[in-house]
């Protein structure tokens, strides 16, 4: 209104609008129309004395005046509360109120009626939050202590904190550290506390659950996404810097810090059971107390609105895993943590994410799931399975020690003995197979007669070889009469002592 009695006083002095709008850096239109409801409410400058700027408004800028409604005021507390079912609007609401008082409010008055109302609950409804909606979490800035009773070292522990935004009700839960098999074992517990999950669950943008935090796309931690998926919720972080994208948490942290830890501050623990017990106990008065400006209580207001809108629980709870990504190698395998594991060999060179839990090993390649394993401890080891190996990889692994002993015996019984020998003469039979094969084969180019006689002439000359056995056929030893080892001429010496010195 101040620049409204100066555009009067400057008119009373004869300045044109031109020079009133410069002076008082409004626009000419602006001060034609200040001019035209000030003749049309005959306000003269001076102003009479008493006029003040609220009565000055009303006589330059009169307000519609509404009918005046015969109909009761509308319950305002009721309508707060039923805005937060999922579909209820305001306008469904009027439609019922004027069922039951057909000479009500307008819809206009009813809405500004409520709208006086919510200003007055001195709560932030910037953001609408739907039954089942939304959880908000975050890490209490305030930690317990906890004393280890054998060592007497101290350990801070961490309060984690999470709210449901319709109801306000809280779930508040102590773990060592901020680290993710904490944080996800807190969601965890979370979820079974409230019995079921939320439709969208807020973090902060702690490293823990956001691997990169980003306005637009943040990179959500795999272990993370994969819990929440589990329990048919979606991530949408709060924006860094920005805490008034979870103001239900935040207020749910003040509320903890105050409630509940404030009142553990006397108090000592020596374990973190301990210390959740005590929790538990004040949680629940917490969650009990009444509002200050609404009717009911959190437990309340969740039993009525938010538990009946939340996910159900699935059948079993969230196994916590870890993810890797690997490049299958040439041999078809991966590492995950120093265990070897097979993969189809047509991924070969291949990224592939390695699902990692406590029983099982999951690799799924472009979100497919491609292979399973039971879950291998033993650092350097293979776990191999067929269906994943090329069809000769799998022909190979067939052969065994005694299979290929069978089929050289149907070269012959030399060709038998000399194979189970040159298996025999190395460290594992299985250095042996591809040789042994290969004299197999010789059948094929040579005669299997011709074949086995150069077996019997190897294996009596104890040259175990493939090699030796080519050359024999190949230079044609085998058809030469094998010319009888002569006796070992008698040596006398007198160094030399005989066999009879030893009886």
């Amino acid at each position: 209104m101040r620049k409204i009695k100066e555009v009067l006083r400057l008119k009373s002095l004869g300045l044109t609008s031109r020079e009133i709008a410069k002076s008082v850096s409004v626009a000419r239109s602006t001060i034609a129309e200040y001019l035209r409801r000030a003749d049309e409410a005959g306000i003269t400058w001076p102003l009479p004395d008493g006029l003040d700027d609220a009565a000055l408004e009303r006589l330059l800028f009169k307000l519609k005046q509404t009918p005046a409604a015969g109909g009761p005021i509308p319950d305002l507390r009721y309508i707060h509360t039923e805005l937060k079912k999922p579909g209820v609007t305001l306008s469904l609401l009027w439609e019922e109120y004027l069922a039951e008082n057909p000479d009500g409010y307008r819809y206009t008055q009813f809405c500004h009626h409520y709208r006086l109302f919510r200003g007055k609950l001195n709560l932030c409804m910037r953001q609408v939050h739907k039954a089942g909606e939304k959880m908000f979490v975050d890490f209490a800035g305030q930690t317990v202590p906890v004393i280890d009773s054998r060592t007497g070292e101290i350990r801070d522990a961490q309060i984690f904190i999470a709210a449901l935004g319709a109801s306000n009700y809280t779930f508040a839960r102590a773990v060592w550290s901020q680290e993710l098999e904490n944080w996800v074992a807190c969601h965890t517990g979370a979820f079974e506390f409230f019995g079921g999950a939320a439709a969208i669950t807020i973090p902060d943008n702690l490293r823990t659950g956001i691997s990169k935090a980003c306005r637009y796309e943040p990179d959500v931690n795999p272990t993370y996404q994969d819990m929440i998926e589990h329990y048919g919720s979606v991530v949408i972080p709060a924006r860094a810097g920005h805490p008034k994208d979870k103001p239900k948490v935040e207020v749910a942290v003040q509320v903890v810090e105050r409630w509940i830890l404030a009142r553990l501050r006397s108090r000592t623990f020596f374990s973190l059971a301990e210390l959740n017990g005590a929790i538990d106990e004040l949680l629940e008065k917490l969650n009990n107390r009444p509002f200050a400006k609404l009717e009911g209580t959190r437990k309340s207001l969740f039993e009525a609105i938010d538990r009946p809108a939340l996910k159900p629980l699935p059948a079993h709870p969230y196994e916590f895993a870890r993810f890797k990504v690997a490049t299958v190698n040439i041999d078809y395998h991966i590492d995950v943590f120093g265990h070897y594991y097979s993969v189809p060999y047509q991924l070969v060179k291949e990224k592939v994410d390695a699902r990692v839990t406590d029983r099982v090993v999951e690799v799924l390649f472009k979100g497919r799931r491609v292979a399973s394993h039971m879950r291998a401890f033993k650092k350097g080891g293979a776990t191999t399975e067929a269906a994943h190996m090329p069809r000769a990889h799998r022909a190979y692994l067939e052969w065994t020690p005694s299979r290929i002993i069978n089929w050289a015996a149907t070269v012959g019984p030399n060709c038998a003995a000399f194979v189970e020998a040159l298996m025999e003469a190395k460290k594992h039979p299985e250095q042996g197979y591809r040789a042994a094969l290969g004299v197999i084969r010789l059948a094929k180019t040579y005669t299997p007669e011709r074949l086995e006689a150069a077996a019997a002439r190897a294996l009596s000359a104890r040259a175990l070889s493939y090699k030796s056995v080519k050359l024999i056929l190949k230079n044609n030893l085998d058809s030469l009469p094998e010319e009888p080892q002569a006796a070992l001429p008698v040596i006398e010496h007198n160094n030399i002592r005989g066999a009879d010195y030893y009886h």
